[in-house]
């Protein structure tokens, strides 16, 4: 990413006609659902290293973006060519090389990819940690809007200095009327980013969610397309993740591997229980591809920085194990208040909508008392105080 701000020009498209819009919509729905029937197996996969060439993004005290990204990329085309030799693997740059945004989604488009996946690195404070994964849509948070924007300033970088991206129509009305028009391909952009965050969460990521925002390089994308921000690189620890040959093999491994569970998934093959590698009795042991330990931020930095929201669904005067069956299996997070113990679920990131929204989601699991809660820097704050420090950011 880059870390200067360049603003983007705006984006004012004409008014939808409601009625037009759903008219296509449910017409290109249709035809999309019958086109993706017929050939849901992959055979082309492109891989887009973010920036490259004079466009070095976000860096560390010793690695850049462009840098980082592209081991990354071709760490992950290895893998899956070992694996599946049939797939056609792509990669945008394979070198240290400027690529325009337009140019990488024309890529995927010339070569009528079945998947575009593309590989960044996160800016932020030297405390911000975490990894999350994008589709195109509507940002939820000013901190989502904002990645974006650091991700789309690369058209400043262009020989046009981002003059063809004025037809982009970024507005609410145009980004809605894109996801219709694509409805297929967004469901499955969300499927994949959830496989994704799934895979880092079992190396011990802290899991940032899936997200939407106007991400040029996904615009004209006409396949399942991401964008994942693996890690922080002006975190020292997070740099030491993605900047070591042993880190980067492990992320590579973690995408791999919810890109099998995605393959099997829209194939129609079924996984039930534990990863596809172990339902197909893969040898896991540790090689030299698959490093035996994964790097992971030490005990004393896994406190979550910034504002938080989490959903509490339990208040008990006596300890209760997080791995209950009471809990029904969701991922537990257990806080002390006074002699009271408190259990919470999810976590979300300056993101008080998608708190609410996972509220929705627990009491209709049998939680009928689930309420939203902040936290800041990982201690407990009123929800009053939460607002406004949302709305500074």
């Amino acid at each position: 990413m880059q870390e200067k701000r360049t603003k983007l020009p705006i984006f004012n498209g004409l008014q939808k006609n409601v009625l037009s819009v759903f008219l296509l919509a449910a017409l290109v729905l249709f035809s999309s659902a019958a086109t993706w029937a017929q050939s849901s197996k992959i055979k082309t996969v492109v891989i887009d290293a973010g920036h490259g060439g004079h466009d070095p993004g976000c860096h560390g005290a010793q690695n850049n973006e462009k840098e980082v990204c592209l081991s990354m990329a071709l760490k992950l085309g290895a893998l899956i060519k070992e694996r599946y030799p049939d797939i056609k693997i792509i990669y945008t740059r394979s070198t240290d090389v400027f690529v325009e945004l337009a140019e990488r989604a024309n890529i995927a488009n010339r070569n009528n990819a079945d998947l575009f996946i593309c590989i960044h690195a996160n800016a932020g404070s030297t405390t911000a940690y975490g990894s999350e994964t994008y589709v195109l849509g509507l940002h939820r948070t000013d901190a989502q809007q904002k990645v974006a924007e650091r991700e789309n300033a690369s058209i400043a970088l262009e020989d046009d200095k981002g003059a063809k991206y004025r037809s982009y129509d970024l507005t609410p009305d145009g980004i809605i009327a894109l996801q219709f028009q694509l409805a297929v391909f967004h469901r499955q952009s969300i499927l994949f980013a959830e496989m994704i965050q799934k895979e880092f969460k079992r190396i011990g990521r802290y899991d940032r969610g899936v997200k939407q925002a106007g991400f040029l390089v996904l615009y004209k994308t006409t396949m399942p397309s991401v964008l994942i921000e693996t890690a922080f690189l002006p975190n020292p620890t997070e740099e030491k993740l993605i900047g070591t040959a042993e880190g980067q093999q492990k992320m590579a491994q973690s995408m791999f591997q919810a890109f099998v569970n995605y393959k099997n998934a829209t194939e129609g093959k079924t996984v039930v229980g534990g990863t596809t590698a172990q339902q197909n009795n893969i040898d896991t042991r540790p090689t030299e591809s698959n490093p035996p330990k994964p790097v992971e931020i030490p005990k004393e930095t896994v406190k979550e920085q910034g504002l938080v929201f989490k959903v509490q669904i339990e208040t008990s005067n006596k300890a209760i194990s997080t791995k209950s069956s009471h809990f029904k299996g969701l991922e537990i997070f257990e806080y002390q208040d006074n002699t009271l113990f408190k259990y919470c679920a999810g976590s979300f990131a300056n993101d008080l909508q998608g708190a609410k929204n996972y509220k929705n989601e627990l009491i209709q699991m049998g939680f009928t008392n689930a309420f939203v809660v902040a936290f800041l820097d990982g201690e407990r704050i009123s929800i009053e105080k939460a607002l406004k420090l949302a709305e500074k950011n």
